[in-house]
C-alpha cells in the first residue's frame, strides 16, 4: 500500500485536530489561542490540496475530508469563539435580561452558513480561479480577530451587542451570496492581470500594524473591494 497516497488526507486531518482545539480553547475564554490555532488550521488547509497535486494523489475521499475539517475549523469553531464571547464577556443592557439565555446562540448560524458555503462550493463548478461568496477561512479569521483583538472595544461600545448581531448576519449572507469574490492565485506576475490583487496586498501591508486586528481590516477591505468590483461589472 502507498504511502504517499495518505499523506494530504494526514494533513487534513492535522486541520480537523486544530479546529477542535481551537474550539475547546473558546470554551475555556481563551481566545487569543483559539485564534492561533485556526491560523494553524489554515495553514494545514493551504498545504493539504497542494501536496495532493504535488503527489498526484487528489481523490474524492480528501475532497469530502477537507470539507468535513474546514467547517470544523472555519465554521464550528469561530462560532464557539463568538458563542463563548457573548454568553461570558459580553455586555448587554438590562432590557435584554429575559433573552441572555438563548441570544449567544445566534453565533452558530456562522457555523450554519460555513457548511452551506462549503456544500455549494463542492458542487460549483465556477469556482476555480475565483470565489462565489466569502471563504470560509476568511470568515473564520475574521470572527477570531474580531474577539481575540476586540472584545474590548465591543463592550466599549453602546450596543456592541446589536453590532455583533449584524455583523452575523451579514457574514452569514457574504458565506452563501452570488458575489464573486477574487482569489490570490497568480498564474504570472503581470500588473495587467493581477492589477487588483497588487493593489489589496500593497493596501494590506499597513493593516498588519494593527496586530491582532488585522485580518478584521483585511478582510473588510477585501469584502469592500470584491463588492465593488461586483458593482461596477469588472472581472475578478
Amino acid at each position: 500500500m502507498s504511502v504517499k497516497k495518505h499523506i494530504p488526507n494526514a494533513i487534513t486531518c492535522c486541520n480537523l485536530f486544530s479546529g477542535c482545539i481551537a474550539c475547546v480553547m473558546a470554551f475555556k475564554g481563551d481566545f487569543h489561542l483559539a485564534m492561533a490555532f485556526i491560523v494553524l488550521g489554515a495553514v494545514f488547509d493551504f498545504f493539504d490540496g497542494m501536496v495532493a497535486r504535488l503527489l498526484g494523489v487528489s481523490g474524492p475521499l480528501g475532497v469530502q475530508m477537507d470539507s468535513l475539517a474546514d467547517d470544523v475549523t472555519f465554521g464550528l469553531a469561530p462560532a464557539t469563539i463568538v458563542f463563548s464571547f457573548m454568553q461570558t464577556k459580553l455586555l448587554y443592557p438590562l432590557y435584554l435580561s429575559n433573552v441572555l439565555c438563548v441570544l449567544p446562540y445566534v453565533a452558530f448560524l456562522i457555523a450554519v452558513f460555513s457548511a452551506c458555503r462549503l456544500a455549494k462550493f463542492n458542487i460549483d463548478t465556477r469556482q476555480t480561479s475565483t470565489f462565489i461568496g466569502l471563504p470560509t477561512p476568511a470568515n473564520a479569521l475574521f470572527w477570531s480577530s474580531l474577539i481575540a483583538g476586540g472584545g474590548d472595544w465591543l463592550n466599549s461600545l453602546n450596543a456592541g451587542w446589536l453590532l455583533l448581531i449584524m455583523l452575523i448576519a451579514l457574514f452569514s449572507y457574504f458565506l452563501v451570496c452570488e458575489i464573486p469574490m477574487f482569489s490570490l492565485k497568480f498564474k504570472n506576475f503581470s500588473w495587467k492581470s493581477n492589477r487588483i490583487r497588487y493593489i489589496f496586498l500593497l493596501c494590506c501591508l499597513p493593516m498588519l500594524l494593527l496586530g491582532f486586528l488585522a485580518p478584521v481590516a483585511i478582510i473588510a477591505w477585501y469584502l469592500v473591494l470584491s463588492v465593488a468590483l461586483h458593482l461596477k461589472g469588472a472581472a475578478v
